[in-house]
């Protein structure tokens, strides 16, 4: 699930570099941390957030499937 998120986050942004993609565990849980670029989040969070919302169903999904659950947070660049 992290390599099809970081797959996914790098070919949205301009700059492929600064994706990072951090995964904790818990159980059945995974959470997952997205950071990218300031000036990527724009693409990552899309308008009205449909890009992001594209991205946790994609992560449901492919949860469902293994049997687990997991979350998606964008972390914002300071």
């Amino acid at each position: 699930m992290k390599e099809l998120i970081e797959y996914i986050a790098t070919s949205l942004v301009d700059d492929p570099t600064q994706v990072e993609v951090t995964q904790y565990r818990r159980g059945s849980q995974v959470n997952l941390e997205l950071h990218v670029a300031k000036e990527d989040m724009g693409r990552i969070i899309g308008k009205g957030g449909k890009v992001a919302s594209a991205l946790r169903s994609l992560l449901r999904v492919a949860a469902a499937q293994e049997g687990k659950r997991v979350t998606l947070d964008i972390v914002e660049p300071e």
